[in-house]
């Protein structure tokens, strides 16, 4: 029996819809009326009548009851109606097709109401609002018996939830379906009716609902929109460690404030960032050991100006205590905050981010900024020191760092070419 449903999917949403056909796992990150609703509902329906197991269960989950009803209920009524035998309980907002499966609108507001359910399929819509405990304790025991699809829907909503955290694994794992969708890029609403939502929400706002900004609640980021645009060049992504490169280092040193170090490779033109590490409350023997266990080959550690700081209890600066360890450090050039700045930011358009290992030092480029002055009406120089604060110092050891390498080499080539110079 052929059935037809009064679907006719965009050419945005068609691709998605053959995309899943190859991955179990899913992220979707899409601008406000993107249609997520809509395509999402009709995946769980098209899934439902051609699963060839006994009895299939599906969900559409929401944050809340009320949203579920609000958002997709009618649209699950509307799409189902053409399907003979079709039942709906208004009550439990499930739907009953004639072949046995069952699609079930659910909310995250209480995760143990929804234990001990199985799943062919499933959708989390409006993940950012959604907590981890129902991922990790009742939708992935759920999805395993039978290996039901997974499909996280959201637009995004800062950095700290679910979403942002399943958006940067999808990023690195083959497994995973990511795809993303700025209003600038689909062209599903105009122009003018862009340009008159910016002009109501404010440039944050808008970034964040239409153009998928992760930093959107974050007024005065600094390198934000650089990151934004590595994201869509796809460079953050898989970046793993190649033996016929050597590993460079670059830190930013702190005991009771955290210690970052960037491990980084020159490869031509670009520059790997292969790794990550940050710790706080410890002293300098317990990166060394770090270094040692990690299975890279080292040619340059970059340090900040500080390591030449004499400590007045040893006698000693930190930069000779590295030395005895076997780690010679290159200081880094002492420049102004906003030079610093500037160099990071010509720097990262050559920049391959793994976001694996170093998902705390983009999250730190994401979120890194200035504050606002009511008073002044103007963003203060200085960045806020916060959490972000020493991953960003790190990275700009790296750019001055790298920089001064650069010219020194420039000028150890200018003294040879003088000296062997052919008259």
């Amino acid at each position: 029996m052929k059935v037809v449903i009064p679907y006719t999917p965009r050419k945005q949403q068609a691709f998605v819809h053959k995309s899943l056909e190859q991955f179990r796992y899913a992220v979707l990150c899409c601008h406000r009326r993107w249609g997520k609703t809509v395509m999402c509902i009709n995946f769980l329906i098209k899934a439902a009548m051609t699963n060839k197991n006994y009895a299939p269960r599906l969900a559409y989950i929401a944050p809340t009851y009320s949203q579920a009803k609000k958002i997709a209920w009618d649209y699950l009524k509307f799409y189902t109606a053409k399907i003979p035998g079709t039942k709906w309980n208004e009550s439990e907002l499930r739907c009953d097709l004639i072949n046995g499966a069952r699609i079930s609108l659910l909310s995250s507001e209480n995760p143990d109401s929804i234990r001990g359910i199985y799943l062919d399929a499933c959708v989390v819509d409006e993940c950012s609002q959604v907590s981890q405990n129902l991922l990790d304790e009742v939708i992935t025991p759920a999805l395993s018996d039978r290996r039901g699809k997974l499909i996280l829907v959201s637009t995004p909503k800062g950095m700290n939830n679910l979403f942002y955290d399943y958006y940067q694994k999808a990023q690195s794992d083959p497994k995973w379906f990511l795809y993303k969708a700025k209003a600038s890029d689909t062209k599903i609403i105009d122009d003018e009716e862009l340009a008159a939502a910016r002009a109501v929400m404010g440039n944050e706002k808008y970034n964040q609902e239409f153009e998928c900004s992760f930093i959107g609640n974050i007024v005065g980021s600094i390198y934000g929109d650089v990151i934004s645009t590595l994201d869509d060049k796809k460079q953050l992504c898989r970046v793993p460690y190649d033996p016929s490169f050597p590993v460079n280092t670059a830190w930013d040193i702190g005991f009771s404030d955290s210690t970052s170090i960037v491990f980084f490779q020159n490869v031509g033109h670009a520059i790997n960032i292969i790794d990550y590490v940050e710790d706080r409350n410890f002293a300098f023997p317990h990166y060394a050991q770090i270094l040692k266990q990690k299975d890279y080959v080292y040619d340059k550690h970059l340090g900040p100006h500080d390591l030449d700081q004499t400590d007045f209890a040893s006698g000693k600066s930190l930069r000779e205590v590295a030395y005895q360890m076997q780690i010679r450090f290159r200081i880094a050039p002492r420049v102004k905050i906003e030079d610093g700045i500037h160099a990071v930011k010509m720097l990262l358009p050559r920049c391959y981010f793994d976001t694996d290992n170093c998902s705390k030092l983009i999250t730190a480029l994401r979120h890194y900024h200035r504050k606002f002055s009511d008073k002044e009406r103007i963003f203060k120089l200085k960045p806020v020191h916060d959490f972000s604060s020493h991953a960003c110092d790190a990275m700009r050891v790296l750019a001055t760092g790298f920089n001064e390498e650069k010219v020194i080499r420039q000028n150890m080539q200018t003294t040879a070419d003088n000296r062997y110079r052919i008259i």
